[in-house]
């Protein structure tokens, strides 16, 4: 066709370097040129970048939208996708990534491992654990979101006392006898390392 289009994700994590770099050319975009920069703070850009660009607000996808997505075309279970789904928040990209990601049973595993013993567990023990989940390729912030997709529903069966809503209602039983204990053990371990991640400890 007539044009070209260069999609440059996450553009926020560009440094100032490579965003000077970049000026130039949304300056004089060549005419076949169709250049979309995806970010998810828009102030994160210099002014000189953000004040030549057009800013398209996008929503968020629904969440039946989506799981129609996964199912019919990528032919993703019903369940699996359904915690894609939870996990995305809206975000096509997010969700079909996770739902064809090979290990993303092994994350649950490992992640749930922790839910279930939770209660038995010594605080070192607990410490250790989360340590070795955070050494894996998945990053710590993932299992966060793992963690606040358990949280919810939690929330929602003590609320109701209903599994139809929940995403996890193959974990029911654990749920059941987990819940009350250990989650915010666990929650707070995990709020505690992600602060020391972000001051470079």
């Amino acid at each position: 066709g007539p044009y070209k289009i260069y999609i440059v994700d996450e553009a926020e994590k560009m440094t100032v370097q490579a965003q000077n770099a970049l000026l130039k050319t949304i300056e004089e975009p060549p005419a076949y040129a169709v250049i979309l920069l995806l970010v998810n703070n828009g102030s994160t850009l210099l002014p000189t970048i953000a004040s030549r660009c057009v800013t398209l607000n996008f929503k968020p996808v629904r969440d039946e939208v989506i799981k129609k997505y996964l199912m019919e075309e990528l032919h993703v279970p019903d369940y699996q996708a359904e915690v894609s789904v939870a996990f995305a928040q809206g975000n096509v990209g997010k969700a079909k990534q996770i739902a064809t990601a090979e290990d993303f049973t092994e994350m649950m595993d490992a992640a749930f491992r922790i839910l279930k013993r939770g209660q038995d567990m010594e605080v070192y023990e607990m410490v250790d654990a989360i340590k070795l989940l955070s050494e894996q390729k998945h990053t710590i912030y993932e299992y966060l979101d793992l963690y606040l997709v358990w949280f919810r529903d939690v929330l929602m069966f003590k609320a109701t006392r209903q599994i139809d809503g929940l995403v996890f209602r193959q974990e029911y039983n654990v749920k059941r006898t987990s819940y009350r204990r250990h989650y915010g053990k666990i929650f707070l371990f995990y709020k505690t390392r992600t602060d020391r991640m972000e001051c470079g400890e």
